[in-house]
């Protein structure tokens, strides 16, 4: 007696395989795109961290020891080298600089600095362009 023994075999046809990777494919980019928007607002968190208070310090502990804040023309790089008007009372540098700069903001571009500021009339007025690095636009990141 012959005897034979049929099996099935079942395996993925490529439209299969096709779809499947399609489907991850998908996903990945999701998940990726759900990531960028957590990276942007992580960086105008910071950037936020910086103007209102990171740099804040290094600003007061300035007037302190000059009697006024930096001026617009002496700008933020004053907290690093002594102005001209200095005449003895700079005591700094008063912020760490990062290769003798005042630290960018998270789209690298420097913070904004002004005094006195047109927003914060009896203060300074700091602050970052943004994502979009444009001045005076909406996603400007300041001390107000």
């Amino acid at each position: 007696m012959n005897m034979t023994v049929k099996t099935s075999v079942r395996a993925f046809t490529l439209i299969e395989i096709l779809i499947v990777v399609t489907i991850i494919g998908l996903l990945a980019g999701v998940l990726f795109k759900g990531l960028g928007g957590a990276q942007d607002a992580a960086q105008i968190k910071i950037a936020g961290i910086a103007v209102r208070s990171s740099m804040k310090l290094p600003l007061e502990r300035y007037k302190m020891d000059m009697g006024s804040y930096p001026s617009t023309a002496e700008g933020l790089n004053s907290l690093l080298v002594v102005p001209g008007n200095a005449a003895g009372s700079w005591r700094g540098p008063y912020m760490d600089d990062e290769g003798g700069k005042v630290q960018l903001d998270p789209w690298h571009e420097p913070f904004q600095y002004r005094f006195p500021g047109s927003k914060n009339k009896m203060k300074y007025d700091l602050f970052s362009k943004g994502p979009d690095k444009t001045e005076g636009t909406e996603d400007d990141i300041g001390n107000w």
